[in-house]
């Protein structure tokens, strides 16, 4: 029940308006189990297929949300059902994303990821591409798609001085944007930041959602 007992853990220490990602990637459809029996319903897998396999297996109420690199070709086995997509990295993802939830009669919810780390391993828009692709009117015209906000990841590092900028300039960015561009989108309320490493300067940051998988179910199988 060691799963059980860190979602309980975890949920008691969260501030009111953060929402839990139990992120559940290469762990076993057992460790899931456990940690629904346990309460949790938001799970957060980052490879097309395993979140297929996993749906499958799994109660229909979960909320799955995908959080990893989304290559353009998988998108169309994820968009009947997830329910939130943390990581449009370009304009042709998010426009491929809106043509195949459209096949669906859907519209998906989605999050801009932002390039803040210094590592160029990172994905995502410049502060700047994001502004544009969101002030951009044939994005704004786009039917089946619905942007609720940003996604972004600090730095591996143990610096959390540096962490605490990263997540800072990403905050600052997307309050610019609700406050600009996005100021007619009632949706636009979503920041998600914070892993296991470092969630606690996120919330301290803004954070509205953090994205935990090695404090719920261990270190991950592979």
């Amino acid at each position: 029940m060691r799963i059980a007992e860190n979602i309980r853990q975890m949920k008691a220490s969260l501030p009111a308006g953060v929402t839990l990602v139990a992120v559940s990637k290469f762990h076993p459809v057992e460790a899931l189990r456990e940690a629904y029996d346990a309460g949790q319903r938001v799970f957060g897998e980052s490879r097309a297929q395993e979140l297929v396999a996993k749906r499958k297996a799994l109660p229909e109420d979960i909320e799955w949300h995908f959080i990893g690199p989304l290559q353009s070709n998988k998108v169309k086995d994820i968009v009947p059902f997830v329910r939130l997509i943390h990581s449009i990295d370009s304009r042709k993802l998010l426009e491929e994303v809106d043509k195949q939830a459209r096949k669906h009669d859907r519209v998906v919810d989605v999050l801009l990821e932002i390039h803040v780390a210094r590592e160029e391993s990172k994905h995502g828009f410049t502060p700047e591409e994001c502004e544009a692709l969101l002030g951009d009117e044939a994005v704004a015209r786009l039917e089946h798609v619905r942007v609720r906000g940003l996604m972004a990841m600090a730095s591996l590092t143990d610096d959390e001085r540096r962490i605490r900028e990263e997540f800072r300039t990403v905050r600052g960015l997307f309050e610019k944007l609700r406050d600009g561009v996005c100021r007619d989108n009632a949706s636009f309320t979503v920041l998600s930041m914070g892993m296991s490493h470092d969630y606690p300067i996120a919330i301290e940051e803004g954070s509205t959602m953090i994205r935990v998988g090695t404090h719920i179910f261990g270190e991950r199988e592979y």
